[in-house]
């Protein structure tokens, strides 16, 4: 008797704990409908948008699903479970599939490859989510993966830029093996002084791992019908594959980069002055009202 109690117990506890989170994901919708009536992202309709635009949409026709990746938000895994999801059942453990295979062209279906009419009815019936994070920590997190590693790409493209305007190098290195043989990256500080230029989005808009979470998913445009946060990763994964009725067909991948704590954040502001971290928040604040994420005043007022 005891036993069956101690279960019942513990069945009402996760009952009450699913129905906390279910709450939880319902207000992040509803302040998403009530910050889009005052957003001027609103006065975009799905025909003004470029396909270009709408690239960061995967579409999963088998379980009718649409996914909008945002980079640094735990993108790699979540595509890696979209990937196999298109598989064959039994589906594949999601960790052994390559992360540089998910990221290649042609291996996802997007929705831009839609004809604009099934593109419409796609997101009006097909399951619709995202993940978001802190807006100062995803962009951290862009920082350390993309300037402080071996990068080729992301030197000759955005690093030898910030070095030579901000960071007192008029002639960088011109590879990537000299600047790091002689350790030589941009500082996070060029790299916030490289958001806050206004000469940076003339031309092309943001490179996605700083672009503004809210422009690469247009969460005021497509009604998504789950929003999970990436400081809260595996419990939301586990909810939106229990929506999916998928929790027992696949299991996302363990994360280990999920929780930071203030002093981490405020450790990589120190060397930004005051007025550049307002300026930097007035460029994000539109991701941080959106999705939910508290106002950084620490760092904002001194």
């Amino acid at each position: 008797m005891f036993l069956i109690m101690l279960s019942i117990y513990h069945w009402d506890m996760l009952q009450r704990k699913r129905g906390k989170m279910y709450m939880c994901f319902e207000q992040r919708k509803h302040l998403l409908r009530e910050m889009c009536g005052g957003n001027g992202e609103k006065k975009h309709i799905l025909e003004d948008m470029t396909d270009k635009e709408l690239e960061n949409l995967i579409v999963d026709e088998k379980h009718g699903v649409i996914y909008c990746y945002i980079p640094k938000v735990a993108c790699t895994n979540w595509k890696r479970v979209m990937f196999v999801l298109n598989q064959s059942e039994p589906y594949q453990d999601p960790m052994s599939i390559s992360g540089d295979l998910v990221h290649m062209p042609y291996q996802l279906t997007l929705l831009n490859s839609f004809p604009r009419i099934e593109m419409k009815v796609r997101l009006k019936h097909y399951t619709k989510f995202l993940f978001v994070r802190d807006p100062f920590v995803r962009l951290i997190s862009a920082y350390r993966d993309k300037f402080q590693r071996y990068n080729e790409y992301y030197y000759l493209n955005f690093a030898r830029d910030m070095l030579r305007l901000y960071g007192g190098q008029p002639e960088p290195p011109k590879s990537v093996d000299e600047a790091f043989a002689s350790g030589l990256h941009p500082s996070f500080y060029s790299f916030i002084q490289y958001l806050l230029d206004p000469q940076t989005e003339k031309n092309v808009p943001f490179e996605p791992h700083w672009r503004q979470m809210h422009r690469l998913c247009h969460p005021c445009l497509i009604q998504y019908d789950f929003v999970g946060h990436q400081e809260t990763l595996q419990a939301d994964a586990e909810q939106l594959l229990r929506i999916l009725k998928l929790q027992d067909d696949i299991k996302f991948p363990p994360s280990y980069d999920n929780m930071t704590s203030p002093g981490w954040v405020w450790d990589w502001f120190r060397t930004v002055p005051l007025e550049a971290r307002r300026k930097l928040y007035k460029l994000y604040e539109v991701d941080f009202k959106l999705f939910g994420y508290t106002k950084p005043d620490a760092l904002l007022n001194e």
